[in-house]
């Protein structure tokens, strides 16, 4: 996993993690934000 700016990328080779991942962006924009204790990520890319 590597942030750049807003962005949260998260690099996988197992299309099934991949898979559920892409399902879950949303959620893991929220808890990676709390988190962190401030609203850092907008966006999820799954690689």
């Amino acid at each position: 996993m590597q942030i750049f700016g807003d962005k949260l990328v998260v690099t996988t080779n197992v299309a099934p993690l991949k898979q559920e991942l892409m399902y879950q962006k949303e959620k893991i924009i929220q808890r990676v934000n709390e988190a962190l204790g401030q609203k850092i990520i907008r966006e999820v890319i799954i690689q």
